[in-house]
């Protein structure tokens, strides 16, 4: 699973540097920043708890599991393709405040959040290495034999890390070992024996396409505004054949661009910097190296460089909005506040070997409103923060649609989904969740009814 996936990062890294290349010899500049790219975080947890692990529970076939855990990739990757050719109209009519705080949610609440948690489990290293990088990034320090500062922070972590480790005063050696064993993730149609066993997970997966295909337009907007401009479309099928091509060759979890654009500019990363981070995750999966890297950096060295990546792409959506579109971009990182808080509250409950579904009472009222409004939260707050744009300008039959769209949505569970795997569903369906869904597509429903009312009261004076 490891090197297939790892295949596909390696793929969509080699292209992403190709289109900055090409973006720097036509614009004549030599400060152009590749797009970051990846693996999809949130598809991780997706495919784990909701597709491989039910599989090989109720099964007890790991192998099964895998080949579902392709045929599923392959299909995210398929839809991907079809919705790419959309992106720049996506691009063209979503306000720039809906997309750049859709994307800062997940940067604050996310990115810089949970790393943060990281940093103060070992404050040490964390809060000593965080210091260096904001001094020399944000406060302008020049370091020690100019040494960068994303490099001179992770340094003094993992220096301090191992001295305080040597000298036993706190803190254990991780897990050294090198396993080194060459896996060449070979192309295989095994997927294909089993699409019809595949085909229940596919209401768990597929959302989560449609959620990077909005984060990829998300992160191509980003990156306009620090001065980089791609086309979507290009951005978009790259990720979806490189996810097609993760699923081929064994791999389980899609791939995405990262956000983080403007952060890696402002830390000096240029075009080649993708063709590195390609080359040590392709080769070292395949290689079986990068457990040896894992152990080698402490994990509280390494969190800065996400906690400055969150606050610089908050930073941009605020900057690179209209002032007067403000408040709809912190509309936006609302709903990614609930994601979190029901990612640190899953932990919390299986550490007490309870589920969401044995609360009662006002905590089960409480959970059930985290759920609808942490589940699809990156369209969520797409098409809250489009709202809100369209509020503010006055542009009543565009909030009308807008509305309508947050119904027809929460009708299947793209967003606002009641349940706890976040899938989506047929309204028809004897098993759909209808009654907490129906009277919150009511609601957007009857206030989008009154939007357009609106439009045509302005229309006829």
């Amino acid at each position: 699973m490891l090197p297939g996936t790892a295949l596909g990062v390696l793929a969509g890294d080699l292209a992403y540097t190709v289109m900055a290349v090409r973006l720097a010899r036509r614009t004549g500049r030599d400060d152009v920043t590749a797009m970051p790219f990846g693996i999809d975080t949130p598809t991780l947890f997706a495919m784990v708890f909701g597709v491989l692990g039910p599989v090989k529970v109720a099964t007890g076939d790991p192998e099964l599991a895998w080949k579902i855990g392709m045929a599923v990739t392959v299909a995210i990757g398929a839809v991907k393709c079809v919705l790419s050719f959309a992106g720049d109209w996506v691009r063209r009519v979503a306000p720039r405040a809906a997309l750049l705080g859709s994307i800062a949610g997940v940067a604050v609440s996310l990115i810089a959040f949970l790393p943060m948690l990281k940093i103060l489990r070992d404050p040490l290293v964390g809060l000593v290495a965080l210091l260096v990088l904001l001094a020399a990034l944000l406060g302008g320090v020049r370091l020690p034999f100019g040494l960068p500062g994303a490099f001179a922070a992770v340094l003094t972590g993992t220096v301090i890390f191992w001295l305080r480790t040597a000298a036993g005063l706190g803190g254990h050696a991780p897990d050294m070992a090198v396993r080194l064993a060459l896996a060449i993730p070979w192309p295989t149609l095994a997927w294909t024996g089993v699409l019809e066993q595949a085909l229940p997970y596919l209401s768990v997966a597929l959302p989560f396409a449609l959620v990077t295909v909005v984060g990829g337009i998300d992160n191509t907007e980003s990156a306009l505004a620090a001065g980089d401009e791609y086309r979507t479309r290009d951005i978009l099928l790259v990720e979806a054949l490189a996810t097609v091509l993760t699923g081929c060759c064994g791999g389980v979890i899609q791939n995405t661009p990262y956000i983080g654009h403007p952060a890696y500019k402002a830390m000096g990363a240029r075009v080649g910097y993708t063709l590195a981070t390609g080359l040590v995750i392709g080769v070292g999966a395949m290689l079986g190296v990068l457990g040896l890297l894992v152990g080698l950096l402490p994990e509280a060295a390494m969190a800065p460089i996400l906690v400055f990546v969150g606050l610089e792409i908050t930073a941009q959506a605020f900057l690179a909005s209209p002032s007067r579109h403000g408040a709809a971009v912190a509309l936006a990182l609302v709903p990614v506040g609930a994601a979190v808080i029901l990612i640190e509250l899953g932990s919390v409950l299986a550490a007490l070997g309870l589920s969401g579904a044995q609360l009662g009472g006002e905590a089960a009222a409480t959970y059930q409103a985290l759920l609808l409004l942490g589940n699809g939260f990156v369209l969520t707050a797409v098409l809250w923060g489009s709202a809100l744009v369209f509020i503010i300008e006055r542009r009543l039959g565009a909030l009308a649609v807008v509305l309508a769209l947050c119904s027809l949505g929460t009708l299947v569970g793209l967003v606002h989904s009641p349940l706890a795997n976040g899938a989506v569903f047929w309204p028809w369906s004897a098993a759909a969740p209808m009654a907490v869904a129906g009277p919150l597509a009511f609601t957007y429903g009857v206030l989008a009814g009154l939007a357009l009312l609106g439009a045509g009261a302005v229309r006829s004076r």
